[in-house]
């Protein structure tokens, strides 16, 4: 009946506004009650008792109060309803993001982003419903009917039990085909997180397909993926009019046998007319709730499925969650001198062999450690853990002697710089994207590091220097511009600890030859560490490290190894120039 344990849960975090509303809904069944019963009092006595206006007055003027306070409570209700689900909606949506950066870009990029962005969007909007309407509903459900069963009862045991035994009707139907409903709603919501990630690839690459005269190929499959969606949402809105077909039916044949029960007493004699118009007002108002419940049944179905997808995103306990919580742990007083790695193990989920196998390694202030190896020998692996980004399953990473465990995350990421091949730029000014390290940075800080990086010139030429947007991804750099853009980063950060995979990989020599000067003179007097890719890195390294599939194969002093005849080295050396 999807009142799924965990999205209860999470009704805690708005419980005071869900009970408020709760409490609305209820107080409006009883005003209910009592318009029925004064509405009842006034007919009899007017048509039957022949009162006129001055005797029906106090009457009518409970009624008039009745409908206000009807209207007031079932504003209040929605009101209340409203802002729990915002709530809540803000608490996960928190949350998610929290527990994204948490897991890192180990677990992101086995992901699809178009569908991760669909469930932080529409599918934590999906719980709007399920809070706002179909969680208060289901106590209105439960609380009306038996309200009005205790008020029945007393004065018409046939009624009260036609109604008792037709009302579990609603509730067995909607068990029925709830079944049905989380089947088809789950491959809905599966289906639009399919294809936003589609369309959103699809957009990334409209170059390529151009570039290809793919794009027609693609428009054909946007249309087939939109066609599945479209077919899945049929499905749920099939299942929709069917089911609330079957609820309206039983609630209009129920209230029918009570009229037809108490429409024959009547004329026979075997009950007053005040109290068989009161009842056979109520009857209607017996059935809303449980209809209303059928009717927002699948907006619960929504939101069931959505919070699956939700939890399943929280619940994620992997390696990549590694190092204590942002913020805990122990602060290095002053920069790392050594960083020691000792036995070392990391596997990525599903993988057969690990990625790091019994690493050893010691990494010192004012070194340049090379990591060299073959695609997939655990290189970038290995840059991640020095990052934060995943933590190792065996072994230890200690850090001046205390382990990286022990460490404050967000204090140790400050210490360290990460210089990539391809760095990610915002869609936000130059100052703003050099800034990213040191958000606190003065302008005169941000223009020292790209007068180091070598960006100045470029930045001086443009229309608004440093407040000039750069475009989505860096669109308006070229290729060696946003190297530039990544070491002045690194230069503002000014971190003792350096980790590049070498930006100057995919530029021309020229280029390469200039940025290589700004990148050693980064590195000078710090702890750096670089995946080699050129001969060029090797030579301005202290040790190089040889891996492959996970190990360790070779490592020393760059120096004698480059000058070594053979081995490991050697085999790899063709594929640098």
């Amino acid at each position: 009946m999807n009142l799924d344990r965990t999205l209860l849960q999470w009704a805690r975090l708005a419980g005071r506004w869900l009970v408020a509303a709760a409490l609305a809904g209820l107080g409006g069944g009883m005003l209910t009650i009592a318009q029925a019963w004064l509405l009842s009092q006034v007919i009899a006595g007017v048509f039957l008792g022949g009162q006129g206006l001055a005797e029906a007055a106090p009457a009518l003027a409970g009624l008039l109060g009745v409908f206000l306070g009807r209207a007031g409570l079932s504003w209040a209700q929605e009101a209340a309803g409203a802002a729990a689900a915002a709530q809540i909606k803000n608490e996960l949506r928190e949350r998610l993001m929290a527990q994204l950066f948490r897991l890192g870009p180990a677990y992101v990029q086995g992901e699809q982003s178009g569908e991760l962005t669909a469930t932080a969007v529409q599918g934590v909007e999906a719980l709007d419903a399920y809070y706002s309407q179909f969680l208060p509903q289901w106590v209105l459900a439960v609380g009306v009917p038996l309200s009005i069963l205790g008020v029945v009862f007393p004065r018409d045991m046939l009624s009260g039990a036609v109604l008792m035994l037709t009302g579990p009707l609603i509730p067995l139907f909607m068990v029925l085909i709830g079944k049905s409903a989380q089947v088809v709603t789950r491959r809905q919501f599966t289906a639009l997180g399919r294809m936003s990630a589609f369309f959103l690839d699809t957009l990334q690459g409209l170059a390529t397909l151009k570039q290809f005269n793919q794009s027609q190929a693609r428009v054909a499959q946007i249309a087939q993926v939109s066609e599945r969606y479209r077919a899945r949402t049929m499905e749920v809105l099939r299942l929709t009019f069917l089911s609330a077909l079957a609820l309206e039916l039983a609630a209009t044949l129920s209230t029918a046998v009570v009229a037809v029960e108490i429409g024959l007493r009547l004329l026979y004699g075997y009950i007053e007319f005040q109290p068989a118009f009161f009842v056979l007002l109520l009857a209607p108002e017996f059935y809303l709730p449980l209809r209303l419940l059928g009717q927002r049944f699948h907006a619960g179905a929504a939101g069931a499925a959505a919070g699956r997808r939700i939890q399943a995103v929280l619940a994620l306990e992997q390696a990549v969650a590694g190092g204590p919580p942002e913020g805990a742990g122990v602060a290095l007083p002053e920069p790392p001198r050594v960083i020691m790695l000792e036995k070392v193990t990391f596997q990525y989920a599903g993988r057969s062999e690990p990625a790091l196998d019994g690493i050893d390694l010691e990494l010192r202030r004012g070194q340049l450690t090379a990591l060299v190896g073959a695609s997939g020998a655990g290189k970038s692996t290995l840059a991640y853990l020095l990052l934060g980004f995943l933590q190792a399953q065996s072994g230890s990473l200690r850090v001046d002697g205390v382990d990286w465990r022990e460490l404050s995350l967000s204090a140790w990421r400050r210490q360290v710089a990460w210089v990539p091949q391809r760095p990610y730029l915002f869609q936000d000014t130059l100052a703003a994207n050099i800034r990213l390290g040191r958000p606190e940075a003065s302008l005169a800080e941000v223009q020292s590091a790209a007068r180091l990086a070598g960006l100045d010139e470029f930045a001086g030429a443009l229309p608004l220097g440093y407040d000039t947007h750069i475009g989505e991804q860096g669109a308006r750099l070229s290729g060696g511009q946003a190297q530039r853009l990544a070491l002045a980063r690194a230069f503002l950060m000014d971190a003792p600890l350096i980790l590049l995979d070498e930006p100057t990989a995919q530029l021309d020599p020229e280029l390469e030859d200039q940025l290589g000067e700004t990148t050693a003179r980064l590195c000078r007097g710090r702890m750096a560490v670089v995946i080699a890719h050129r001969l060029a890195s090797l030579r301005h390294a202290d040790q190089i490290v040889v891996l492959e599939r996970g190990r360790i194969v070779a490592q020393g002093a760059a120096a004698a190894m480059l000058a070594a005849p053979g081995g490991a080295l050697a085999d790899l050396l063709g594929d640098f120039e």
